[in-house]
Order: structure tokens, then sequence, then C-alpha cells
């Protein structure tokens, strides 16, 4: 027989142990001057229930909004304090409960606007063009395209307020700073220079290859080659694995606020509280085995799919690039593109005979697929032109050749050739680690 207590007891330790981390299940291991955060609390929401007359409105839209935004808050609320935590605990571990919440809201939202009404091509496409509207007021109108090859001369003689007028055109083109910071942010999400040179040429194939669809991507031979893959990107890459190599070299040893000595000190620990608690190299190894390269090969596809689903979204709901939609569909997708990378690297590197992917990996694999079928839906009679029978060729060979080497390395692998693998290992970190000796 067991006592009630111990039973009750038992039950607490089981509930604290699944419902958050470890650490966290006791408040008294947390600074003090940061223990607020870390003890939940209840929210009273103003919805008018004690004062009915204060809250009255005769505008049913203004109340639909308001009811909208009150469950929005209200499940955000829940998944702040009971959501799955990830292997983050930087800056809180709430945060990135949050941000899970967001990234279920806006699933939900993008499955909404895939079940939209289906009369007719035309009409289901303006129906979520319209329904834009609600996110900002300037959308649902028709843009005009820009396409960035239309005249591919450096020199133009004929202009007379500059001779490079289509070289500082592109220059001050917003998707400059968009490549930059961009790919800073791949470098710090990715920390392996070979596979962040992968994407950024892969990317550049991927507009080459569908130039013939969207406007935006017919770019000059120099806007695609100069431009972007040996200056944009490659100074985001470069100051974004510079800022992996100065977390990398730094010695941690994280004081409590409380224990610091005076307020300087005081505010140098509230703010590298943004700052990782660890650095973690990742360790990708594309090269470990075949299923190790299907694995990441798989990861590089998500990542050129979301990129893609970008430029396609704003063709098809008439989305213009400065407008605040597109930044915050960007913050977003970065912010969780953090955990499942760091999630993914963590399934990737454990040794575990058995093991599962981590939820914000299933949310992020989601909510690629999801705006994927939104931009193939709303895309039906948008593209007359027909990829052209040498790009088809091309990426047939190209697959039929992927498939040919991942037979052979198999077959090589499992014939026993672990000296040549061992050397192609060996070759990859070398190629990864090359940026320290800058």
């Amino acid at each position: 027989m067991e006592l009630n207590g111990q039973k009750r007891g038992r039950r607490k330790d089981h509930f604290a142990q699944t419902n958050g981390d470890l650490a966290l299940a006791s408040v008294g291991d947390v600074d003090p001057w940061t223990a607020w955060a870390y003890k939940p609390r209840t929210i009273s929401w103003a919805s008018g229930a004690l004062e009915p007359e204060s809250s009255t409105s005769g505008d049913i839209v203004t109340s639909v909004k308001r009811g909208v935004w009150a469950m929005i808050a209200v499940f955000l609320g829940y998944c702040l304090l009971q959501a799955p935590s990830t292997v983050l605990i930087r800056p809180h571990p709430a945060i990135w409960r949050l941000v899970h919440g967001l990234a279920i809201l806006y699933l939900v939202a993008l499955t909404f606007l895939l079940f939209q009404v289906q009369i007719s091509s035309s009409q289901k496409r303006d129906d979520a063009r319209q329904f834009m509207k609600f996110l900002h007021p300037d959308l649902g109108v028709e843009l005009p395209e820009r396409s960035y090859g239309a005249d591919c001369r450096i020199y133009v003689p004929e202009n007379r307020t500059s001779k490079f007028k289509n070289v500082l055109d592109t220059l001050f083109d917003e998707f400059v700073l968009a490549h930059i910071f961009g790919w800073w942010g791949k470098a710090i999400l990715i920390r392996n220079q070979p596979l962040l040179w992968v994407l950024s040429i892969g990317f550049e194939l991927m507009e080459f290859t569908f130039r013939h669809m969207l406007p935006n991507f017919n770019e000059c031979w120099w806007d695609s080659i100069i431009l972007d893959i040996l200056i944009c990107n490659w100074f985001g890459i470069w100051a974004g694995m510079n800022t992996v190599r100065y977390f990398d070299g730094k010695t941690y040893e994280w004081v409590g606020i409380s224990r610091q000595p005076n307020i300087m000190g005081k505010v140098k620990r509230t703010l590298g509280q943004f700052t990782p608690a660890q650095w973690d190299k990742d360790e990708w190894h594309p090269l470990l085995g075949p299923w190790r390269f299907i694995q990441v090969l798989s990861l590089c596809i998500v990542f050129l799919t979301v990129e893609l689903n970008t430029f396609f979204l704003k063709f098809c709901l008439w989305v213009p690039p400065r407008n605040p939609v597109i930044v915050y569909r960007l913050i977003l997708w970065w912010l969780i593109a953090i955990p499942t990378t760091r999630e993914y690297n963590s399934y990737l590197q454990d040794r575990k005979p058995v093991k599962k992917v981590g939820a914000f990996c299933w949310l992020s694999l989601a909510i690629c697929i999801v705006e994927l079928l939104i931009c193939i839906k709303f895309g039906h009679g948008l593209y007359p032109k027909s990829m052209p029978v040498w790009l088809v060729i091309f990426w047939t060979s190209v697959g039929v050749g992927l498939v040919i080497f991942l037979i052979i390395y198999r077959s090589g692998t499992a014939q026993g050739l672990p000296e040549l693998q061992e050397n192609i290992v060996d070759l990859s970190i070398d190629l990864n680690d090359s940026y320290y000796d800058m």
C-alpha cells in the first residue's frame, strides 16, 4: 500500500518533468532577480463581462476583430505557459514557447487561406487577395512586376543622368540589403560554410530555373553572379561566420544578475541574457554516409523552398516587397528556423537507436508545404510560359546523377571503404573550419 502523500508527490514530480525543463521545475534554482519570470501567473482579459455597457459597439466588424484578437491572445498566453519547451533556454524558454504558438497561428491562417472559395481560378485568387486586406489596408491591389534583365548593359552611353544607370538601380534596390541580412542570418543558423555556399549557388539556380514564371527572377548575368553571389551573399556569409567565430571562441561563465558587483555589471548581464547560454558547434557532415547525405539535402531543399515561396506568394497575392507583411513573415520564419535548425542538428548528432525529430521541425515542414500549396493553387493561369525543354533535361539529369551517386556510395559503404569515407569526412570538416584561419 502506498500513502496518498507519496503518490501525489510522484505525480507532481512527473508533471514537472513532462511540462517544462527539469532546470525550471524548481524556482529556487533560478536567480532571485529573474525568479518572477519563471512563476506562472493568471491573466485577466478585458472582455467587458463585468461592465457590458462600456464595451458595447454597434459595429459588428469591430466586435469580430476584437474577438479574433482576443482568441489569438488567449492562445498565445496558453502557449507562453504550457507549450512544449525546446532545446533553447535563452533569453527565456517562454519566448520560444511563444514562437511555437505564433508558428501554429501562422499555419492555421495559411490553411484558412488555402481553403478559400473555389468558383474559378480567377475568383478564388481574387478572394485570397482581398482577404489580405485584413492584414494590411494597402494590399489587394495589382502590382507592376519589375524585370531586372530588360537591359543588361553595364555602360549606357545615351543616358544623360548616369552612364551606369542599370548598375546603380540594381545596387540601390531593396533586395540588396535583404540578401546581406538574409545570408548573415542563415550563417548564424547553419554555421557551416560549405553548406551555405551550396544554398547560395542553389538559390541562384532556382532563380534561373523559374525566370520564365516570375519577372523578378529575370536578372542579368552580372547581377546574379557578381552582385548576388560574389558580393552580397559573400559579405552576408562572411559577417555571419565571423559572428559564429566570436561566440564560439567566448568563455561562458554565467553569474546571476543579483551577484553582479555594480550597476554596469547588472546591465551587461541583463543584455547577455539575449545571447546564447553556450555555443554548440554544428556537425552536419553531409558525406558521412548516403543516409546523412539525404538528410542534409532535405534540409537544403526545405530552405530553398521557403525562399522561393516568398517570391511566389508575393506574386500570386499582390504583396509589394516593401510591405510590412513581407517583413513580418521573414522575421517569423527566422524565429522559427532558430529552434528548428537546433532541433534538426541535435537529431542528426544523436546516436541513440530510437530518436525523434522535435516539434519545431514538423511545424516548419508543415508551414513550408502549405505555403507551397497556396502558391500552386493560386498560381493557376498566371504562368503562360512553360519551362524550357533544356531545363527539364538538365534537372532530370541532375536527379538521375544524384540517384546513381547514392547507389554507388551505398554499395561502396556496404563493401567496406572506411578509409575513403573518413578522408571525405575529414575534407568536409577542414572546409567548414577554414573560416577560423581568415
